[in-house]
């Protein structure tokens, strides 16, 4: 934090512009945030949207920018008054309940991953079917004749499953069978994965050719408001990926102004949100449509369509696929599952730096066995790396600290002059041979770093009930008792003290507040993040103590 222009204004903003632009970020972050997610408070109770994507002809190819943009069609009428029952799943990854009515899976629930919950923790829900957190995936068959979609009544063989001990894979199939189509839908777990494979097995025992597409789609409640002191700048939204367009984000509040009409093949579309994400995956060598749509509630749906028909042969069956990624933006697995999907993991603008960070974050944590303490040894790494650059950074500091008598000489001889104050501080400048931006450049340097970790600490999912030392059980959650931040403030406070003395007494007075409002800006900050702040603040203190001894022995 060294002074580097002339004017007394201006070296009070360098001394404290590190906070500052850490402030302004976050003031800017919550207000984006807050504009980007404002709309109407979702119902408590609503019933199951019903929005099924429009079906493309036979004979004509789909036009995206009609077909996709065209409002949902209503299905052939189903058979509704029916009892609708739910089939339970419980896997090492999953504990599922799949109703009947659909075949599809109406809550999922991550038992590695728990959140609180009327005084004690269960499982975190990614899907559920109801509320301010409704999250739901849906999918199934269109045709020229019936087929089954998310308002068809399926049979199911069992009402419960369980991944045996010994056991890999499990599958889950229903039954739906009109006329002369016969559908098995089966799910398929795999023991250790966030992946689900979803089958329709198609059976034509008629006597002439049908064609068939397959949909699969998710309908997201808009994101609960949430208060200023817990708003964090996370992205909840669809994001689309195909290798031609690559990332996109698609934000819910604007799907109505700027409708998802994309053909192409291979890529996925997906539902992120802060630690989480479900992802519609389609083989990748066929051609699918990927849409959105706004429901009335309001709900968003975003998914894809088969782009072509497959036509099913009298007498013949054919299988259509498709896959879900449901669980934790885990960087590793998502890789492993579909090309692009890591970007979900959203680093912003610095991602490139971002991502090696994170790299070295988890192999330091795979020697500490404890995230805290990877934060603290990557940031010392960090330090040691931009040593000297901080160290020329302080040495000007220095320098401009031994000044200050002289620079408080010229003020009192100039008066209000501040002309003439301003041009004795730079003949001052030239004479002494110092660069009044030598502190400022090396600083300038290292802010991209210092941000990029800052969304690797506030992105990372393994921070998430990551305990440190004693009161500190969740880094990704508010210190309980505000130590940290307390400390961050205490040693905020030493930094200033340290630095160049203002001239001017209100600036001093403001920048001895400063502190204190910082202090309280962190007090809902996440643990990590504070913890970072604190080993970077106590780490600039003794770089800058070490050579400010070090210019006084020379």
């Amino acid at each position: 934090m060294t002074p580097c222009p002339v004017s007394p204004l201006k070296k009070t903003m360098n001394n404290i512009r590190p906070f500052l632009y850490a402030l302004l970020a976050a003031i800017l972050f919550v207000l984006w945030n807050d504009w980007e997610h404002r709309a109407p408070k979702a119902p408590q109770q609503v019933a199951a949207p019903t929005g099924i994507p429009v079906m493309p002809t036979a004979t004509t190819p789909a036009a995206p920018a009609v077909v996709a943009a065209a409002p949902p069609a209503k299905a052939a009428p189903a058979p509704l008054g029916a009892r609708a029952a739910l089939v339970t799943v419980h896997t090492d990854t999953f504990t599922a309940r799949i109703s009947t009515r659909g075949a599809d899976l109406v809550r999922l629930s991550l038992p590695d991953y728990e959140t609180p919950r009327h005084g004690h923790k269960t499982a975190y829900d990614l899907l559920s079917p109801q509320g301010p957190a409704e999250f739901l995936n849906q999918n199934g068959l269109l045709g020229h004749q019936a087929y089954p979609n998310q308002n068809s009544l399926y049979t199911a063989r069992h009402l419960a499953y369980t991944l045996g001990a010994g056991q890999k894979i499990l599958r889950v199939p229903f039954t739906w069978q009109q006329g002369h189509i016969r559908v098995t839908k089966t799910y398929t777990f795999t023991r250790g994965s966030y992946v689900v494979d979803v089958a329709y097995a198609v059976d034509n025992l008629g006597s002439r050719a049908h064609t068939v597409y397959l949909y699969n789609q998710f309908v997201h409640a808009p994101p609960p408001k949430t208060h200023f002191y817990n708003t964090a700048p996370i992205y909840i939204g669809a994001a689309l990926y195909t290798p031609e367009r690559k990332y996109e984000k698609h934000p819910f509040p604007a799907m109505a102004r700027h409708p998802l009409s994309v053909t192409a093949s291979g890529g996925w579309v997906a539902v992120s949100q802060h630690y989480f994400v479900g992802a519609a995956i389609p083989p990748p060598d066929v051609p699918v449509i990927y849409y959105d749509q706004v429901l009335p509630g309001p709900r968003y749906v975003v998914g894809y369509k088969s782009a072509q028909p497959v036509t099913v042969a009298p007498g013949a069956s054919t299988v259509l696929q498709s896959r879900l990624f449901l669980g934790p933006k885990k960087p590793s697995l998502l890789k492993a599952t579909a090309p692009g999907l890591a970007l979900t993991v959203d680093y912003g603008w610095l991602t490139v730096l971002a991502q090696p960070l994170y790299w070295v974050l988890r192999h330091i944590e795979s020697v500490t066995s404890n995230w805290g303490w990877a934060i603290i040894l990557l940031t010392v790494l960090i330090k040691l790396l931009f040593f000297p650059l901080s160290a020329a950074s302080f040495k000007s500091m220095a320098k401009m600290r031994a000044l200050q008598p002289r620079m408080a000489a010229l003020k009192e001889r100039h008066g209000a002059d501040r002309n003439a104050f301003q041009q004795a501080m730079m003949e001052l400048y030239r004479t002494e041979k110092l660069n009044p931006l030598g502190g400022c450049l090396p600083m300038v340097v290292q802010i991209p770093v210092f941000i990029a970790l800052y969304w690797v600490l506030l992105e990372s999912v393994a921070l998430r009930d990551a305990p440190f030392v004693f009161w500190i059980h969740n880094l990704a959650a508010p210190d309980p008792y505000f130590v940290l931040p307390i400390l961050m403030g205490a040693s905020m406070l030493v930094q200033q003290l340290l630095n160049p003395a203002m001239l001017d007494p209100t600036q001093r007075k403001v920048m001895m507040i400063m502190p204190v409002l910082f202090t309280g800006f962190f007090l809902f900050f996440p643990a990590g993040l504070v913890l970072y702040w604190v080993t970077n603040n106590v780490l600039s203190i003794l770089q800058q103590w070490w050579v400010m001894q070090r210019m006084k022995a020379s």
